[in-house]
C-alpha cells in the first residue's frame, strides 16, 4: 500500500514510521509511506499556506491553492491512482476497527493533515473524498491523526503484524474488549496467576478468556455489546 501524507510538519511522524511493527513493514515494502511538506507547494514567496477567514473569527485557515495543488501532485504519484483522499478532522467519520480493515483493502490514500482552524472549505468540497475523526478532542494538528490512522490500518494488512494470531487477539476485533494477560513469574507479589491458564485445558482457557472479555467490556463499555 502507498500512503502519501500531507503536512506541515513531517518531521513530527518520520521517527514513527520507521521504528517497531511499522517501520518493518515500510523496510520489507509492505508500505510505502511518503510524508511531503505542503509548503512546497505554495506560491507565496514568504512560504505561507495560511491566511484570515473571510467573516473574521480567531486564526487562521490552510489556503485553497497549496493544499489542493498539493493534492493534485501526489494523488496519482506512483502510478497508482488514489483511492481516498482522506482530510483528518474532528468533525468527521469516527475511526473504527471496521473502518480501518476497510482502509487496508485499498491500494493508494492520501491524507491531509490539517492546521490552524482547519482548511478553506473548498478543498472539502472538491478534492476530499473522506473526513475521519480520531476522536472527540481537539490537537495541535492532523499529523498525528494521520499516523494512528496508518497505524491501525496497517494491522490489518496481511504480512505486517509478525505473528497471525496478533490480530484477532486485539481489543474491538470482534467488537469486544481484550482479556487479563499474564507471564512469568507465576506469583508476583503475592498475586497469582488464575489457575486455569497454568491448566493446559486450551477448551477451558478459551471458555475464561471469553468470560472475561464480556465482564470487562460491560463494565466499561457496554455501548460495543448492545452493538454486538
Amino acid at each position: 500500500m502507498q500512503i502519501d501524507i500531507l503536512t506541515l510538519f513531517p518531521e513530527m511522524v518520520r521517527g514513527f514510521f520507521g521504528e517497531s511493527i511499522l517501520g518493518r513493514a515500510v523496510k520489507n515494502g509492505i508500505l510505502d509511506i511518503r510524508l511531503h511538506d505542503i509548503r512546497d507547494w505554495t506560491k507565496d514567496k514568504h512560504r505561507r499556506v495560511d491566511d484570515r477567514p473571510f467573516g473574521g473569527g480567531a486564526g487562521m485557515l490552510m489556503a485553497a491553492q497549496p493544499v489542493v495543488d498539493a493534492i493534485e501532485a501526489v494523488k496519482t504519484a506512483g502510478g497508482v491512482p488514489a483511492d481516498e483522499i482522506i482530510y483528518l478532522c474532528p468533525d468527521g467519520e469516527p475511526l473504527t476497527n471496521d473502518l480501518a480493515r476497510e482502509l487496508s483493502q485499498k491500494k493508494h490514500l492520501v491524507m491531509l493533515s490539517g492546521h490552524y482552524e482547519g482548511i478553506d472549505q473548498r478543498i472539502r468540497d472538491t478534492v476530499i473524498t473522506r473526513e475521519i475523526s480520531i476522536g472527540d478532542y481537539v490537537l495541535t494538528n492532523g499529523t498525528i491523526a494521520a499516523a494512528v490512522v496508518v497505524d491501525c490500518l496497517a494491522r490489518q494488512i496481511p504480512g505486517v503484524l509478525g505473528e497471525e494470531n496478533s490480530l484477532t487477539g486485539d481489543s474491538f476485533n470482534d467488537r469486544l474488549l481484550s482479556y487479563p494477560q499474564y507471564t512469568r513469574p507465576e506469583i508476583f507479589r503475592g498475586m497469582p496467576v488464575p489457575p486455569v491458564l497454568l491448566s493446559g485445558n486450551h477448551a477451558e482457557i478459551q471458555r475464561w478468556r471469553r468470560e472475561q472479555q464480556l465482564k470487562k467490556t460491560q463494565e466499561r463499555r457496554p455501548d460495543l455489546l448492545e452493538r454486538k
